[in-house]
């Protein structure tokens, strides 16, 4: 068995880039925005695509001798569900490997180390957009937002970042950096007959894929996103094999991510915006059929506990925003209040953002009139907004509501247990009133925020984990909900992923066939499992429950 310095200083005269040990480097990698936490050996910093191979191939020769080898790209860290950490070597890929090229006829290629805010900033100013960011868009990475095949407010229309990916470069086991894109046609044919790794790879999974594609078309998950498992519905289609659509949502479990080629959509200048407040949610599934027929480009949604967060907390926007944004912001409240002063001494139990995006300001105009017209039936209060920065109050409340509670709740913190779940929408009515009752039952104070559109939930409880009693309730609640979504027809997530908290419960989603495709697409790729163990098929809850975070 190696020990970690002598695996410093092998490495060190290996590679270009900076290998680290301090114990303020360790400490800083061992979490991510999930409830676990995994100590790493290393962090390692690859100056380049060069020192990512190297390592891959120092692994190979010391994993025999050392079974817990293995390797963990991290970028942005603000993984829910424990994907960005662990306790061999850590990869950052923010300090090198963030350039983005050109954008050039729709299509950009960038790095996985590039925050998304710097992403968006070069794709808008040639008009093009990347609309798969999720909440977390000022903190994530486009890495990451491949690794877990992210969504978000656009997901509605736009769908999720699987279906912007047009090529990527990985580099597999093999320690070589291999492009994959979809092949078919006498380009496939050509793949198949090749005996390298990258042949035999796409041969494994062709067959994988047809011999199975009767299992594999049964169990594909009933929602409009998924994030579970690896995308085996849309890798093979009868005609094109699409390996990227494995890789993208895989959690970094089967090979290294060097360069990402996206293509990008046209952004569109005007948008605009109508506000649904709720008493209850006893009318929420009629409403959300009610507006989808008009096409919005999202239909997001909070509660009245990220509300009242929002209230208590308000001041703690001036150091995110800055105090221009931040005074326009409190300025831009005022002609709500009006809507609010309706339902005290409490408040709305969810406000729902409804927004059109358009080529022309009538046309928006017209959508929002009509959703106006339809909520009239509904009794509930409505509000338009005057224009974007009116809009962004609402949008700041939702995107930053999981930042808020993590870093202002004293003594209890946000625990991302049960903070994906989906169901399609038409269950709402009776899906939400059976959740909120295992909620209340196990006395959580949690908030709601998510996708309507979608029946998407991000439920984030508020725990102290220091309390042997408070952790204690995270498994038998978890269990409860992951048997109601799967009643419903639902997914354990639809943009997180699994991670080490739903990795381990993937067998009660799929059946025993589904899940030994599952396991054998993580085989074929990284037998000796040196890329990202404990996460999705080889995650065991026995392993999380061991390494969840007891101080914060």
């Amino acid at each position: 068995m190696l020990k970690t310095r002598t695996i410093k200083k092998l490495l060190a005269k290996r590679l270009d880039g900076q290998v680290l040990s301090s114990r303020s480097a360790l400490k800083n990698f061992r979490h991510d925005a999930s409830l676990f936490e995994l100590k790493p050996r290393l962090v390692v910093r690859a100056a380049g695509v060069e020192d990512v191979k190297r390592l891959v191939k120092f692994v190979n020769e010391h994993k025999e001798h050392n079974p817990n080898l293995s390797l963990t790209a991290r970028s942005g860290g603000t993984d829910m569900s424990g994907g960005a950490i662990n306790d061999s070597l850590v990869l950052d890929m923010t300090r090198y490997f963030n350039q983005i090229g050109p954008v050039e006829n729709g299509h950009v290629s960038v790095q996985p180390g590039v925050y998304y805010r710097d992403f968006e900033l070069i794709t808008l100013a040639a008009g093009q957009l990347m609309p798969s960011y999720p909440a977390s868009r000022e903190l994530c990475t486009v890495g990451g937002m491949v690794a877990n095949n992210a969504g978000g407010e656009k997901s509605l229309i736009y769908g999720k970042t699987d279906r912007y990916v047009k090529e990527l470069k990985v580099v597999l086991r093999d320690g070589r950096e291999h492009v994959i894109r979809p092949l078919s046609g006498p380009e496939l044919k050509d793949k198949l007959k090749q005996n390298n790794l990258s042949g035999r790879l796409h041969k494994q999974i062709y067959q994988l894929m047809r011999d199975n594609r009767l299992t594999i078309k049964q169990s594909k998950p009933r929602v409009s996103k998924n994030s579970t498992g690896y995308n085996i519905w849309d890798t093979w289609d009868g005609t094109t094999l699409d390996l990227t659509k494995l890789i993208v949502g895989s959690q970094g479990t089967l090979g290294l991510v060097t360069d990402i080629t996206f293509k990008l959509v046209p952004a569109k200048p005007l948008s605009g915006m109508i506000v649904v407040f709720f008493p209850d949610m006893s009318r929420l599934g009629d409403v959300i059929n009610a507006v989808l027929p008009l096409k919005p480009t999202s239909l997001e949604s909070f509660d009245e506990h990220t509300l009242k967060f929002a209230i208590q907390f308000f001041l703690s926007f001036r150091k995110t925003l800055g105090f221009k944004r931040f005074a326009l912001l409190g300025l831009s409240f005022i002609p709500v209040l009006n809507k609010l002063l309706r339902y005290l001494p409490n408040l709305p139990k969810l406000i729902m953002l409804v927004e059109f995006e358009g080529d022309s300001p009538a046309d928006i105009a017209g959508k929002i009139a009509q959703v106006e017209r339809r909520m009239k039936k509904f009794d509930v209060e409505t509000h338009i907004a005057a224009d974007k920065k009116h809009e962004e109050k609402f949008w700041i409340i939702r995107r930053e509501s999981f930042n808020l509670l993590r870093k202002n709740v004293k003594k209890k913190h946000a625990a991302p247990f049960i903070d994906d779940l989906i169901v399609p929408p038409k269950y709402l009515p009776e899906f939400l009133p059976r959740l909120t009752e295992i909620m209340e039952r196990y006395e959580f104070l949690y908030t709601v925020a998510g996708h309507m559109g979608d029946g998407n939930f991000h439920i984030i409880p508020l725990m102290d984990l220091s309390d042997v009693n408070e952790r204690s309730k995270i498994e038998p609640a978890l269990k409860e909900v992951i048997k109601l979504v799967v009643e419903y027809d639902g997914s354990l997530s639809g943009e997180h992923n699994d991670g080490m908290i739903r990795g381990p419960f993937l067998k009660d989603m799929f059946n025993q066939e589904t899940m030994d495709i599952q396991r054998h697409i993580k085989h074929i790729f990284d037998p000796d499992n040196i890329f990202n163990p404990h996460k999705k098929t080889t995650a065991d809850w026995e392993f999380s429950l061991l390494h969840m975070r007891r101080k914060f």
